[in-house]
């Protein structure tokens, strides 16, 4: 299950793979199932569970705390694998444990939740030789640590090196956004939060993500509205709406195809069934 997943990580998880069975040094003694970058540009630990008595998120939090101890080691790894502009983006704020196993105990789920730290743990299900499926079983989130990450340097247009021309985080530009825009942010998430119980947020340095088990939705917040990122094809949407523009070959932060830029709540209202389109991953209608 191992071989596989990591043969098909960008698929199922949006997760570039890095390295298995990676060596933590002599020292640590330990050896990480698998390394990886995210969509977010956030490491990644993934950690399988073999049989139902093991303890992979203690193990998995000891990896963790190795990680954030060796930054320099992992970006020399992203650097190897794939590429400066990777190296160069890595967002120190939001590192992810994920453990992968058949199932997990009501212990595992109840730990999960006592710690502050993003850890995810994903159930897998077998049907027949040709079908795999992968539930979210439980997860927290962490806020997002004020450790600053290396500021990115020419990137390619999914790792933009600046957002609008500032470096500004996230929280940063949410003190000065006028109220009329707080309304929107905020019906924004509350809507995109209430489209399932799997839905997690995950505050970035740079901006807010909505997902499942990958991204559905990104929002970034600039002077002229609060820009909404859909996984969405981008051609009904642009002859949809006259506030929507395809940024699949343009740099920006977050990620998604189509940018919709909202400005009031008549906005908010009209995208709310692309949003739900987005999460249910289907085409809007």
């Amino acid at each position: 299950m191992q071989n596989l997943i990591e043969a098909n990580l960008d698929t199922f998880l949006s997760i570039r793979f890095l390295a298995s069975e990676y060596s933590t040094g002599k020292t640590h003694g330990g050896r990480i199932d698998s390394l990886g970058l995210d969509e977010n540009h956030c490491p990644v630990i993934i950690e399988y569970k073999r049989s139902v008595g093991e303890n992979v998120i203690n193990q998995g939090l000891y990896y963790l705390d190795w990680l954030m101890d060796h930054q320099a080691e992992f970006k020399l790894l992203v650097l190897e694998k794939v590429g400066k502009a990777a190296a160069d983006a890595i967002d120190w704020s939001a590192p992810r444990l994920v453990c992968i196993a058949a199932d997990f105990t009501k212990f595992d789920g109840h730990a999960v939740q006592q710690m502050n730290r993003n850890i995810e743990l994903i159930r897998y299900r077998k049907f027949g030789d040709d079908l795999l499926l992968f539930e979210l079983a439980n997860a927290s989130t962490a806020a997002a640590s004020k450790a600053k990450p290396a500021k990115a340097g020419k990137t390619p247009v999914s790792m933009p090196s600046a957002a609008g021309g500032t470096d500004k985080t996230f929280a940063e530009h949410l003190s000065a956004l006028p109220p009329s825009l707080k309304l929107v942010l905020t019906s924004l998430e509350d809507y995109a939060t209430s489209l399932g119980d799997d839905v997690q947020r995950k505050e970035l340095k740079l901006y807010v993500a909505f997902k499942r088990l990958k991204n559905f939705a990104t929002v970034v917040l600039a002077k002229k509205g609060v820009l909404l990122y859909l996984h969405l094809d981008p051609a009904p949407v642009v002859k949809a709406l006259k506030n929507a523009r395809d940024v699949s070959n343009i740099g920006h932060w977050g990620t998604g195809d189509v940018e919709i830029t909202l400005t009031s709540m008549k906005e908010f209202d009209e995208v709310k069934p692309l949003l739900a389109a987005a999460y249910e991953g289907r085409a809007p209608t």
